[in-house]
């Protein structure tokens, strides 16, 4: 069983989740144009058209990605305003330090995540 997290780890993570925060949102400002839908009016040849769709289509499932991200590290930082942070959501168990070095916004613990993974995979 992992053990409960120190106030002074609690505070490394959240300036790690704060940074990444940060990041993710400058990521996903920067990328916004470059996932926009491609202009069949250009005029620019079928292939390089079909490269541009396809560097879109890249573009928006890195953009999907980002924003998922977002979503778990605002709400690994409302769970620790709350006092939760570092509890698994499915067993209620401790996440773990070294999980949360890997993947700070981390909502399960290992067996939890391999758990829902091979969930997802049936």
């Amino acid at each position: 069983m992992a053990e409960e997290l120190t106030p002074q780890q609690l505070n490394e993570f959240k300036g790690v989740l704060e940074a990444l925060r940060t990041e993710l949102e400058q990521l996903l400002d920067v990328s916004k144009a470059a996932s926009d839908t491609v202009s069949l009016d250009q005029p620019i040849g079928r292939l390089s058209r079909i490269d541009a769709i396809q560097q879109q289509k890249m573009a928006k499932a890195t953009r999907q990605n980002h924003t998922i991200r977002l979503q778990q590290v605002n709400a690994a930082l409302s769970a620790m305003n709350a006092g939760e942070y570092g509890e698994c959501r499915e067993c209620e168990e401790d996440i773990g330090y070294g999980r949360l070095q890997a993947r700070p916004e981390a909502p399960l613990c290992l067996t939890c995540q391999q758990a829902a993974e091979n969930r997802r995979q049936t």
